[in-house]
């Protein structure tokens, strides 16, 4: 990717991010884990270059076009040394009826180091349209709560296009957020931006 960008968010400070994952289903239940670098907890004064994720769940086919999704979701920033701890872990439960998609996550630690933030919520709507055989329309919004902290709260989206081509997916998305968030550097972190990437899947 050109840039890791989480709810709206650099989290390599504008720069590429190289990132992979696993995942394993078995019936309806599923599990995986997931890897990126960062640059966002030693801007945040801790240490660390490496996020690493690890999730499961279960996906119910609650009718003919309705699935429902259930899952816990853990996000691990090793020697992060950040008080309180940048480690996060998020509840959450969706619902996915044909292109469109709706999630929510709530936080049972506190968020990504904010203190006094468990319980913090995060509610998005998602649309993946195929426009042609292998092309999809992509478009995302979400509104971040950080509890107690109402200035650190904002909304993220992202429109984009992907495309299946070298034996993998392209993909082209303007991403941003509604607040400005500041790197050490002076950089606006949140602004909105062209994300290119490309993914492959063994």
């Amino acid at each position: 990717m050109t840039d890791y960008r989480y709810r709206g968010i650099s989290q390599t400070r504008l720069k590429p991010a190289v990132q992979g994952g696993f995942d394993a289903v078995i019936g309806g239940a599923y599990f995986g884990a997931w890897a990126s670098n960062i640059k966002w907890v030693k801007d945040g004064g801790g240490n660390g270059s490496a996020e690493v994720d690890v999730y499961g769940g279960y996906k119910y086919e609650a009718s003919k076009n309705f699935t429902l999704d259930l899952g816990v979701l853990t996000y691990q920033y090793p020697s992060n040394n950040l008080t309180p701890t940048a480690n996060t872990t998020e509840l959450y439960i969706g619902g996915i009826s044909g292109p469109f998609s709706a999630k929510y996550s709530r936080s049972t630690t506190h968020l990504f180091g904010f203190a006094n933030s468990k319980g913090s919520g995060y509610l998005e709507a998602n649309l993946d349209y195929e426009l042609t055989k292998g092309t999809h329309l992509v478009l995302h919004v979400g509104k971040q709560t950080v509890k107690n902290n109402s200035a650190a709260s904002y909304v993220d989206y992202k429109m984009g296009v992907t495309h299946e081509a070298l034996g993998g997916k392209l993909a082209a998305s303007i991403v941003g957020a509604s607040e400005d968030y500041l790197a050490p550097n002076g950089k606006n972190i949140s602004k909105a931006g062209l994300v290119l990437g490309y993914t492959k899947t063994f």
